[in-house]
């Protein structure tokens, strides 16, 4: 955020939270919280992170003030906590007074085969929905600070990876609840919205559905070209070369956005949406964010904003001023 400001970037900065989670004290306390067998002892576990939550999210919106920050709640599987060599099993186990073969089982319960359409995103919050409070606390908690301290905030609530309405309605109301418990506990009021990514084809197919609720969307375009294309990002070095030289296609899709395939349920997700919420703040993030032919589309699909890296921010925000001219 802070480098966001700094290259003089306006409206948007984006916090992807999985990233404040890996030094160790965070990852001990997730690692508890995932082998942990009751409610209680998840919830205890998973408290432990409201205090560093808090000092995150508070001094990211501090330094995008008086601008909003999309927070995106956690994404990844929780397979990625819980790689771990021998030793460290062995001094988690005694950390955690388990035997070895409890936690080697716990792991083994948590593989995927595919771990990028698994466990992750919304299905976290909706299988631990006190992580969802966790950080819908931390974020207003934060919010309440700067706001008694003088400094203007607004933070905007971004659930990941839903394909249903359903989804993102079970994860706005423990948000909302925690916005008013907030509320009530400090006496101070506060600006703030829910919305969410939109990275699965039938989310951009139910996006009218999804708008009745959701105050904005953000089109996760690097998981969209994946669950649109059936390609793995990770994979797609094995024959991208390949595809490219044969003009089977015609560039990378992760690169630039695929306009006529990707950009069409782009497209049918901002009409949709717009249909039930004519004021539905759209955007896209992610690598597309900061590529030319990417953002002159964005602009004359109506998007309002693109998110991107924060060293892509001086081409983004030219290619930007130039797609305005060009469309005019």
């Amino acid at each position: 955020a802070m480098q966001a400001r700094d290259f003089g970037a306006k409206g948007i900065g984006l916090c992807r939270t999985e990233h404040m989670f890996f030094d160790p004290e965070r990852i001990l306390a997730v690692r508890e919280m995932i082998i942990a067998e009751s409610v209680e002892r998840r919830r205890e576990a998973i408290m432990k992170l409201l205090p560093f939550q808090r000092d995150d999210f508070k001094g990211i919106l501090s330094a995008m003030s008086p601008h909003p920050v999309t927070i995106r709640l956690l994404d990844p599987p929780l397979h990625e906590f819980m790689t771990l060599t021998d030793d460290q099993k062995d001094e988690l186990a005694t950390e955690l007074n388990i035997s070895i073969e409890k936690l080697e089982n716990r792991i083994r319960g948590l593989e995927e085969l595919n771990p990028m359409l698994g466990h992750r995103g919304c299905r976290l919050g909706i299988a631990y929905p006190e992580i969802t409070e966790m950080q819908a606390r931390a974020i207003f908690e934060a919010t309440v600070k700067l706001t008694q301290e003088g400094v203007e905030v607004f933070p905007e609530v971004m659930i990941p990876l839903i394909s249903t309405a359903a989804e993102f309605r079970h994860q706005e109301a423990i948000i909302r609840q925690i916005a008013k418990d907030v509320t009530k506990e400090t006496g101070t009021k506060f600006s703030y919205l829910v919305g969410t990514m939109i990275e699965i084809p039938r989310a951009c197919l139910t996006a009218d559905e999804v708008a009745e609720t959701a105050e904005f969307f953000s089109f996760g375009t690097n998981d969209l070209t994946q669950t649109t294309f059936g390609f793995s990002r990770d994979d797609i070095g094995g024959f991208l070369p390949t595809y490219l030289e044969n003009q089977i296609l015609p560039h990378d899709p992760f690169q630039s956005l695929d306009q006529t395939g990707v950009g069409q349920l782009v497209e049918m997700g901002v009409k949709k949406g717009r249909l039930v919420r004519p004021d539905l703040k759209v955007g896209i993030c992610g690598e597309h964010g900061g590529d030319p032919d990417s953002i002159d589309f964005c602009h004359r699909t109506g998007l309002d904003y693109v998110s991107c890296s924060p060293f892509r921010v001086p081409i983004a925000r030219l290619a930007a001023a130039q797609a305005v001219l060009r469309n005019k």
